[in-house]
């Protein structure tokens, strides 16, 4: 077989190679984030806080792309680095197929069931007639998104991180770009308001989508989707799903702890919930690097631990914890000192009410960027293992057991600034059982790998 740079190349470069492409495209994908927001906000208030009241919803939806991506990817590294070709190829089969059948759920959820859900949310009219068109729309036209996101990680599991960067560049710059003409009405475009963001935000996934098809069946690659010619395997399918049930489960766990935040934040007023949009728009800056970071270092430790290099796995860990503690010790200085300044990205009518109570979120929550970054590395290390079910504790503890009940505590005790605390020390209470978990792994497993 050819020889991988995944389990030959020095590891700090080979980390910096894989990553750079990720990286620069979470940055791209914040940027839009941001964007988007911001020409949203110039609407009012109240349509920043209809996009704030649908990010739990869509990211349930975006949950299901990128868990199954991740088992994807876990399970094609791990092949590779064993040298079973066949079955890497087939993980590769089964994950592309599995993305339809993803769209085909959430299709019907946003046919049915947009208004109902805006509905459970809030009772403000504006809010729940705006966020069901952009709800309907983001959902029914996810096919984009879900096709494209498995093509990423089927492309990323061969060390191939270039090709899954220009598809998002595209998808995100065409967001960004047909945002504020859809939204505002510019040129011979129709004026759309909050509606105009979708449109732009799924117009955006499609090119995406076109490119990323283009490189997956037109370029070579370790690892071929075939479209004929193949059988259904279902231990393809639990194997998969072994590593990306848990990962769709933390994902959707953050969208639990969204919406039982906002009505925690909704009981003292309606800016506070558009304060917390502003800061999950905010952050993205400095998690999206991160989890770009992760991204290229998934596939390596799932192609060493396959391989049953420890040496190069532990060093691997080691060398991306140190990139992501760095990045979110700057990102703590940047939220703690600007935190006004960015506030005012968002705030177009200059409410002091949105500055008296962003200014303490911003830097209340802040505090949990340290430990997160310990658990975002941690947690790849469970998922390149096929351990995701540990990664899926750390979530409960965090965002469940940790984040809520403090929240709703605090609140009641102490009032609304106090509320934002629960962020950080949820956080605390995760990266404890993360040091407990990866010790009892590493000296049961990974201590021993490679032996014969």
């Amino acid at each position: 077989m050819q020889e991988n740079k995944m389990g030959t190349m020095p590891v700090g470069k080979l980390i910096i190679s894989m990553s750079w492409p990720a990286v620069i495209s979470m940055l791209i994908q914040a940027m839009y984030n941001v964007v988007d927001s911001f020409f949203v906000s110039r609407l009012g208030e109240e349509a920043l806080a209809a996009i704030t009241y649908i990010f739990p919803i869509q990211m349930v939806m975006i949950s299901f792309a990128i868990g199954t991506g991740i088992g994807i990817n876990s399970l094609i590294a791990r092949r590779l680095g064993a040298g079973k070709q066949e079955d890497a190829d087939l993980a590769a089969d089964h994950g592309y197929r599995l993305a339809f059948f993803n769209w085909a759920f959430f299709c019907l959820m946003g046919i049915f069931a947009a208004a109902p859900l805006m509905r459970v949310m809030t009772d403000t009219p504006y809010i729940v007639e705006e966020g069901t068109k952009y709800l309907s729309i983001i959902m029914i036209g996810s096919l984009f998104m879900f096709v494209q996101l498995i093509s990423e990680k089927i492309l990323q599991a061969t060390g191939n991180m270039i090709f899954p960067m220009l598809c998002s560049i595209i998808g995100a710059a065409t967001n960004i770009i047909f945002d504020p003409l859809l939204i505002f009405g510019i040129g011979p475009f129709p004026e759309m308001g909050v509606m105009g963001a979708a449109i732009a935000t799924v117009f955006g996934q499609f090119l995406s989508l076109c490119l990323g098809q283009f490189l997956l069946f037109g370029k070579k690659h370790p690892v071929k989707v075939k479209i004929r010619g193949w059988k259904w395997q279902w231990h393809i399918c639990r194997e998969i799903y072994a590593v990306g049930f848990p990962a769709i489960l933390m994902q959707c766990i953050g969208s639990v702890m969204q919406f039982g935040m906002n009505m925690i934040l909704r009981s003292f007023t309606e800016t506070a919930v558009a304060v917390m949009g502003v800061y999950g728009r905010l952050q993205s800056f400095i998690f999206m690097p991160v989890f770009g970071l992760n991204q290229g270092v998934l596939p390596i430790l799932g192609f060493n631990y396959g391989a049953g290099n420890r040496k190069r796995l532990m060093d691997t860990y080691k060398k991306g914890f140190l990139i992501a503690f760095t990045i979110m010790a700057l990102g703590l200085i940047v939220f703690q000192v600007f935190s006004y300044q960015l506030l005012s990205i968002f705030n177009a009518q200059g409410n002091q009410d949105m500055y008296d109570i962003g200014v303490p979120a911003l830097r209340a929550i802040s505090l949990c960027f340290i430990p997160a970054a310990y658990g975002i590395m941690t947690s790849s290390v469970f998922q390149a293992t096929g351990h995701g079910f540990l990664s899926l504790w750390s979530s409960l503890i965090r965002q469940l057991v940790g984040i809520l009940p403090i929240a709703y505590i605090l609140g009641w005790l102490f009032g609304l600034d106090m509320v934002w605390y629960s962020f950080a020390l949820a956080e605390i209470m995760g990266t404890g059982y993360l040091v407990i978990a990866f010790v009892r792994l590493y000296k049961k497993e990974l201590k021993h790998l490679g032996e014969l």
